[in-house]
């Protein structure tokens, strides 16, 4: 691995790239890009790491002001100083680069001392900033920790006085921050709230009992309930605590002041006009008062008091909801609702850890409100060192290992996979990219991008499995990925990882089993337990439609195999099998069930007879000297049995018959069948024969009694 700092060089012109790269190869790794779109997904790649780009203006596909707009969308511009290079030098178009963020103007032809010289001091000066930014981002940190803390003591203060644990002031703005955030996200009259709002409200929330430290003890604690006097001397906590705000600092404009303003006098102030100190109703309370006074009521009913034991979870949903402790805003109750389970969760974890968590979790906020974020050389170095384990092991597993990020949309295959795809590493704009479509195709394209938009941060991981085209072969494959999600309140889809793994083999190896397990491995027709299944999977899928169901036999089959031999029997299997194929419809199904015993079972819409005739005489005909017939029993499902057991049962009822009155027939099943058979054959008036197929030369086995008249 290399330990130079990165230099991308963006021209078209690989006779301009070249003679940059022999300026400045000896001291840096050259990267090179020969349009802007390759540019862009460089940079997307390597972010950071890259110490400097030489930026051509004019280039094909996607210009350097093209590159810089994308830079600027996402702040890259910020973190990774850029060269503008052109032979351009007119004010107005040097000015354009210059306002866009550009940090020096190289012209050609090159001067190998000047390129040098002003690439050391740009790459100089971002460092110098990237150092004062991470000692910022200390400072800011350390502020946020300090001034929360500061905020902690003060209300703990109360707290202590008021008897308590001193975890009131750290619920209330945690409960208070949830309660805020899932209003912003499902009304849309506070849905230009910035985060900003959001954490000076919650930080605003622990003062909203400030008032009580001018309360006196004995009533702060007492035990029992309060009288009408001791009462009103505690309902001026509001006012008390609104006062010490207005006269604690004269900087009386501040945010964070007039908040904890309306927090403090109204907080207790309900949405029906039944409040204090003033009476306000409905909407005439600021929203944060509103919203703290909720946090605090749900928190005074699960906590423990000198006065009463704490109520369960469920118990204070209901009773806030039933407006047992005063009128609230029914926005905020629905809020309450839906996010019940949430802060069940919330309290029942460490808090205390969560508080310092969202400390620091601002105070990044705040640095990326302002552009200050930065990557310490250290990081940056165990970064590539993670890269370069992750191409390393994706070459020695050899498979095709991907990256997807929506924004912007960006494409980045291992080089392994990239080689074998015939794909370059990085692609922008996959989905448009003709190439990735004729391997993926758009359908599964989109499929596979709504099951990763679908995943949740909980259950990540998504496979997914389609036939991808390249090398001229479509081949099946698995893609195996996990969805990054971005943990904020709501959270919000940053894009995938996951490999492709080819699994066409596997799966011809495991359908070819499947099929081995389905068929007769001598005809090649279904097998009795398969042709089962699929029967009464249509008998159940499709219950009003009229299906006939028969048993053939292959007549005097014994004895062809006792005259010619076994292998004589089984090519006559065939044969039979291979005419029962030929005349299935599509939809119709034919198995071997055993022995010389076959199964068909066909849909039709008028008259099964005709269906069956036309089989039938498909099956007779001769294999050598051997001249064969069959004979074959029929049920219809039109007297309303669709149960494939009782049909099987009565189509061999009906084949019986046909054998017993002199097979080479045909038989439908009836219910009046049963009822007539003799001891020794069948009764005729329900037998359809076909003579022209029971020619009077076709031997009878001799075990075979002679039909009978009917009784």
């Amino acid at each position: 691995m290399s330990n130079k700092q990165k230099i991308l060089i963006v021209d078209d012109s690989e006779m301009n790239r070249s003679i940059l790269a022999d300026i400045l190869a000896d001291k840096y790794e050259i990267m090179e890009a020969e349009n802007g779109v390759q540019a862009v997904a460089t940079i997307q790649k390597y972010g950071t790491e890259i110490s400097v780009v030489l930026l051509d203006m004019v280039m094909p596909k996607m210009d350097g002001f093209g590159v810089l707009e994308m830079m600027n969308q996402h702040n890259w511009i910020d973190e990774v100083p850029v060269i503008m290079i052109s032979s351009e030098s007119a004010s107005s178009y040097v000015e354009r680069a210059y306002d866009m963020g550009v940090t020096d103007f190289i012209s050609r032809p090159f001067d190998a001392l000047i390129v040098r010289r002003r690439v050391i001091n740009t790459i100089l000066l971002y460092a110098k900033q990237k150092k004062l930014t991470s000692l910022l981002a200390d400072q800011l940190l350390q502020k946020e920790q300090r001034s929360n803390l500061m905020v902690d003591i003060l209300s703990h203060i109360v707290e202590f006085r008021n008897g308590e644990s001193g975890m009131h002031v750290i619920h209330v703005r945690l409960l208070t921050e949830l309660l805020l955030n899932h209003l912003i996200h499902s009304n849309e009259r506070y849905s230009k709230m910035t985060r900003a709002d959001q954490d000076m409200i919650g930080m605003a929330s622990a003062l909203h009992d400030i008032g009580k430290i001018s309360i006196d003890e004995k009533i702060l604690n007492k035990p029992g309930r309060l009288t009408d006097e001791e009462f009103a001397i505690m309902k001026t906590h509001s006012l008390i605590g609104a006062q010490m705000l207005a006269e604690a600092t004269p900087n009386q404009d501040d945010e964070l002041i007039q908040t904890a303003y309306d927090i403090c006098r109204w907080h207790h102030e309900r949405w029906d006009g039944s409040g204090y100190p003033d009476g306000l109703k409905g909407d005439e309370i600021p929203i944060a008062a509103q919203i703290v006074s909720m946090a605090d009521v749900y928190d005074a009913l699960t906590s423990e008091r000198v006065y009463k034991k704490a109520f369960p979870h469920d118990t204070a949903i209901e009773m806030i909801c039933a407006g047992q402790c005063g009128a609230f805003n029914p926005e905020l109750i629905n809020c309450l609702l839906e996010t019940s389970e949430t802060i069940r969760r919330t309290l029942a974890s460490d808090v205390v850890a969560l508080n310092h968590k969202r400390a620091s979790q601002n105070a990044v906020a705040e640095m990326l409100r302002n552009n200050e974020t930065s990557a310490s050389e250290r990081t940056l170095r165990l970064l590539e060192k993670e890269r370069e384990k992750y191409k390393f092991f994706a070459a020695l597993t050899k498979e095709i290992q991907v990256e997807f990020n929506p924004d912007p949309a960006t494409l980045t295959l291992s080089p392994w996979g990239a080689q074998k795809l015939g794909l370059d590493e990085i692609i922008m704009n996959p989905q448009d990219n003709e190439q990735v479509m004729a391997i993926i195709g758009q359908e599964n394209w989109q499929k596979l991008v709504d099951m990763l938009k679908k995943s949740t941060p909980e259950e990540p991981m998504i496979k997914f499995e389609c036939k991808l085209f390249y090398n001229g072969e479509l081949r099946w494959h698995q893609i195996i990925a996990r969805a990054i999600w971005q943990q904020e309140e709501e959270p919000v889809f940053q894009g995938a990882i996951g490999k492709v793994i080819d699994i066409h083999d596997s799966k011809q190896r495991l359908a070819e089993l499947e099929r081995k397990a389905n068929h007769d491995s001598l005809t090649g027709l279904l097998n009795h337990a398969s042709a089962k299944k699929h029967i009464v999977e249509t008998l159940e899928g499709h219950p009003h439609d009229k299906y006939a169901l028969s048993i053939i036999d292959l007549d005097h089959f014994k004895m062809a195999n006792d005259t010619y031999g076994h292998s004589f029997g089984d090519e006559v299997l065939k044969i039979q099998a291979q005419k029962l194929k030929e005349s299935m419809r599509a939809g119709d199904i034919a198995a071997r069930i055993g022995g010389d015993e076959f199964l068909i079972f066909l849909r039709y819409t008028e008259e099964a007879e005709p269906i069956i005739k036309r089989i039938f005489n498909t099956l007779l005909g001769r294999h050598g000297d051997f001249e064969f017939s069959v004979s074959m029993g029929v049920v219809q499902t039109e007297s309303g049995e669709h149960n494939y057991d009782v049909l099987f049962n009565h189509a061999d009822q009906a084949l019986y018959a046909a054998k017993r009155s002199g097979r080479g027939r045909y038989c439908f099943y009836s219910d009046k069948l049963t009822n007539t058979i003799c001891d020794n054959g069948a009764c005729k008036s329900y037998i359809t024969e076909i003579e022209s197929n029971n020619p009077d030369h076709l031997q009878q086995d001799p075990q075979d009694n002679p039909p009978t008249e009917d009784k």
